[in-house]
C-alpha cells in the first residue's frame, strides 16, 4: 500500500506564491509516475502538472510558466512551486501516483487527501 501526505497549502493574494510538498511512503516503485491534481467543487478536475522516473514533466497550459514540478526520488517526495499565483488556482491540490501521464490525470492508483491552496484577488 502507499500512504500520500500533502503539506504547504494556504491563502494568498493573487501574484503571490506557495510551494506544495507531498510525502510518500510504501510500496512506491522508482517506475511510478508523480504529479499535481487540483478539484474545486462542482468543476471536473484538472491535472495540473506530472513528472516520471526520467524526469519528463507535463503541465497543464493553465499553469504553464507559473508553476514548476520537482520530485526528490531518495526522499519520496514531490514538489509543486506555484508562482505568480491567481484566483483561478483556487482549488484543492492532489498529490497522485500511477504509470502514465493519461491515468495519473484520470484515475491515479494512489491519491493523497489534498491541500487547501485559496488565492484572493
Amino acid at each position: 500500500q502507499v500512504h500520500l501526505v500533502e503539506s504547504g497549502g494556504g491563502s494568498v493574494k493573487a501574484g503571490g506564491s506557495l510551494k506544495l510538498s507531498c510525502t510518500g511512503s510504501g510500496n512506491i516503485y522508482k517506475s511510478y509516475y508523480w504529479g499535481w491534481i487540483r478539484q474545486v467543487p462542482g468543476k471536473k478536475r484538472e491535472g495540473v502538472a506530472g513528472i516520471n522516473s526520467d524526469g519528463v514533466t507535463q503541465y497543464a497550459d493553465s499553469v504553464k510558466g507559473r508553476f514548476t514540478i520537482s520530485k526528490d526520488s531518495a526522499k519520496n517526495t514531490l514538489y509543486l512551486q506555484m508562482n505568480s499565483l491567481e484566483p483561478e488556482d483556487s482549488a484543492l491540490y492532489y498529490c497522485a501516483l500511477d504509470v502514465s501521464f493519461p491515468t495519473l490525470f484520470d484515475r491515479p492508483l494512489f491519491q493523497g487527501q489534498g491541500t487547501q491552496v485559496t488565492v484572493s484577488s
